[in-house]
């Protein structure tokens, strides 16, 4: 192959610590986008190539310039894909071979696809051909079903593969070879197995034309109104007007039986999945597909926006407001803002969905920005349950005990008229602190600043933060006196025991991560509830999102007040999502639905607007808070977050970047503090936050910040834009 050896090739590689580096193009130069193998040193290294539009590469003499190696034969790369791993760098301050290697997370995929060999009978069939009784069984087999590999063609004629493959080789079977990747069947886009209410037929026309404006879109519907059939009325309409594919996100796609199962009524095929439980095989076939443009419809957590899509025509993002689109770790992007960018970025619409929308949604709405479409009826006529509060401060409960006497007459009168009650306690195991009576001993983590959980049904205490855990100790560790341990407060399987005890004879169901961690377990617990085989459900956040049940009438809340503490600047508006999310699930039926929440501080503004059913007048409260403090949406927020293993180190470090915070108008600088987690597997924390006006850009302010202090290699520096977690 001749080189041309004055035109240089840009190649970013999934590294973090590398940039975008120039190589020796071919006569005939790759397109950007597409993968190639290069020379780094003495390795061979896999890359993309990269155009200059957005990425400059440090520059290389020409004598010093290397050929590149090879050219994969698969796809490129769509040019949308490589902008969006620029913008993405760029605003949350991280590599781009970071990003790059979110987009291509699946080698396999690039490798040669696995190949089997099929067989059907031949035409026509040899004179020649002895057939005896097993060769006949195949043939019928497979004049059936053509085009089986040996292993199902020899089962369904109940012979051995041995007996397939002596056919074809006397000429009796034809054979062909095919990609083990089977294609993904298209949606069927006209299907009627789904009829809309005549709210919804509003909804779904208003979000149709309001399309047309070009901004995104916002469906802000209450619990049960049938959200998810309305935008699959969009997804329909726009793959049957523009072609191209669809992206549906949602905050635990390994939990979504339900939708899966709705999905599959509604068009007649299942949705391409895209999710950490799914093998390695089935990644690699969906990425294949996505990257040629096969795969017509995915859904998946917030990783799938990174998938590199042939040609992306809508992207629907399911609870907007859930936390869990926010990634906490590696890098930090928010994934329901990034749908945004990314839909832009492709000329999409883009749809945020939610019974309780963001107050950066609801606020982009207010303003002109996003497009609002409400639907306020619940579907089937149903009615939105009554939320009544229990002042704990007059319930006098028990010493160990969490459940009120309303609470327990209420369980009691749902399940004897035959229908279902949910407690919902957001909190894994048995007690979040194990106490010694003796001295006093609060069982830590010996890597973080935490307490470990007991978890009663496996005898071990955990660490819900670094994932450590221990046997449950007999004897204190401090102290060494025996059967001194006690549990302090409650989790789900403390308040499971309690409800066991008050209903002997009741069905209980626990559902945690704990208990329903993958799409098989989730079946399970769904197809249990829905057949009737349970009476309570006790369960933690993941029994909130999306699950519809009939039969499920009352749902209570033994500790309402729990998210309102820590100091979070969201937690009044997560506590009022999140228990009207739960409230959500009763009264989905022909039967009328039931709330209690159990609440210390029944006055507090929170649990009034949930009483009252004043969710805008909350939200409007809400601003107003954040208003006056600068806070998000109305001002800015950034973190930085640093770690070390040893402590002089840290503080030697966050000394050096605090001398260097930005001075300019607008913008103030709170830190360096110990970090609510101060020490987290094992490595020591501080913070610092940056407070800012709108009108600043945070990701410019903090890129010149860091980069005024050198990068220590005993110090670990994180900077997370936007915010939400503030441990």
């Amino acid at each position: 192959m001749t080189q041309a050896h004055d035109q240089r090739l840009p190649v970013l590689t999934p590294a973090v610590q590398l940039g975008l580096l120039e190589y020796l193009a071919p006569d005939d130069p790759p397109p950007p986008g597409s993968f190639v193998h290069v020379p780094l040193g003495p390795r061979t290294v896999l890359g993309v190539v990269w155009d200059r539009a957005g990425l400059e590469a440090k520059p290389v003499a020409a004598e010093k310039l290397r050929p590149i190696k090879q050219v994969l034969d698969i796809p490129p790369l769509p040019i949308q894909t490589l902008r969006f791993a620029e913008w993405v760098a760029g605003y949350y301050l991280s590599a781009p071979g970071a990003v790059l290697k979110m987009a291509m997370s699946v080698r396999e995929a690039l490798e040669a696809s696995p190949t089997m060999t099929l067989y059907a009978p031949a035409r026509p069939t040899p004179k020649s051909l002895r057939l005896t009784p097993q060769r006949q069984a195949v043939l019928a087999a497979l004049e059936h079903r053509p085009w089986q590999t040996a292993a199902d063609a020899a089962s369904a004629a109940g012979v051995s593969t041995g007996v397939v493959q002596g056919l074809a080789k006397a000429g009796g079977l034809a054979s062909r070879i095919a990609s083990v990747d089977a294609s993904y069947a298209p949606p069927d886009l006209d299907s009627q197995n789904i009829i809309l209410s005549e709210a919804q037929k509003v909804a779904a026309d208003a979000l149709w034309h309001a399309k047309a404006e070009g901004k995104p879109l916002l469906l802000d519907g209450v619990t049960g109104a049938g959200k998810t059939e309305v935008y699959f009325d969009l997804l329909a309409r726009q793959l049957k007007a523009q072609g191209g594919q669809a992206l549906v996100l949602l905050p635990e796609i390994a939990l979504t039986t339900q939708w899966l199962s709705r999905f599959e009524k509604r068009f007649g095929v299942p949705p391409v999945l895209w999710h950490s439980g799914l093998g390695i095989a089935e990644r690699r076939r969906a990425w294949r597909a996505i990257l040629t443009g096969q795969a017509k419809v995915v859904v998946g957590a917030r990783s799938a926006l990174f998938l590199p899509y042939r040609d992306l025509s809508l992207i629907i993002v399911d609870e907007e407001h859930d936390p869990a689109f926010k990634q906490e770790d590696g890098i930090n992007y928010n994934a329901r803002d990034m749908a945004v960018v990314r839909a832009n970025l492709s000329e999409a619409p883009v749809l945020l969905a939610s019974a309780t929308p963001s107050l950066e949604t609801v606020t982009n709405a207010q303003s002109g920005r996003y497009v609002r479409v409400d639907l306020r009826e619940r579907h089937n006529d149903a009615e939105m349950p009554d939320i009544t509060l229990v002042d704990l401060r007059e319930a006098a409960l028990p010493s160990q005990q969490w459940l009120s006497s309303d609470m327990r007459s209420a369980v009691r009168e749902t399940i004897e008229s035959g229908h279902q009650a949910l407690l919902f306690l957001n909190r894994r195991g048995y007690a979040p602190i194990t106490l010694c009576r003796s001295c006093g001993e609060r069982i830590e983590c010996p890597q973080c600043s935490a307490w470990l959980v007991e978890h009663r049904l496996v005898g071990r205490l955990q660490c819900h933060h670094c994932g450590f855990s221990m046997p449950t100790p007999k004897h204190c560790p401090a102290c060494g006196a025996e059967d001194s341990l006690v549990p302090c407060g409650p989790g789900v399987e403390r308040l499971a025991e309690e409800t066991a005890e008050a209903f002997p004879d009741a069905r209980l169901l626990q559902v945690t991560s704990d208990t329903v961690g993958n799409p098989h377990r989730a079946a399970d617990m769904v197809g249990a509830i829905e057949s009737g085989d349970v009476d309570i459900i006790i369960g933690t956040q993941l029994v909130s999102k999306g699950y519809h049940f009939e039969r499920l009438t009352f749902v209570g809340v033994p500790d309402a007040d729990m998210g309102l503490g820590g100091g979070d600047l969201r937690a009044a508006e997560r506590t009022f999502q999140q228990m009207t999310q739960v409230a959500g699930r009763a009264g989905r039926g022909a039967a009328p639905g039931r709330v209690l929440l159990q609440s210390y501080m029944p006055d507090h503004a929170v649990m009034q607007a949930l009483a009252k059913g004043e969710r805008d007048a909350f939200l409007d409260a809400e601003a107003e808070a954040r208003v006056r403090r600068g806070l998000p949406p109305f001002g800015r927020l950034a973190a930085v977050i640093l770690s070390a293993k040893k402590q002089p180190d840290l503080n030697d470090y966050a000394r050096e970047l605090a001398l260097q915070a930005p001075q300019m108008p607008g913008v103030t600088v709170l830190g360096p503090a110990p970090a609510p987690m101060a020490l987290l597997r094992g490595r020591h924390r501080v913070r610092f936050l940056l407070k800012a006006e709108r009108s600043v850009y945070v990701p410019q302010v903090m890129r010149e910040w860091v980069s005024r202090v050198p990068q220590s290699r005993a110090v670990r520096l994180s900077v997370d834009i936007d915010p939400y977690s503030f441990l």
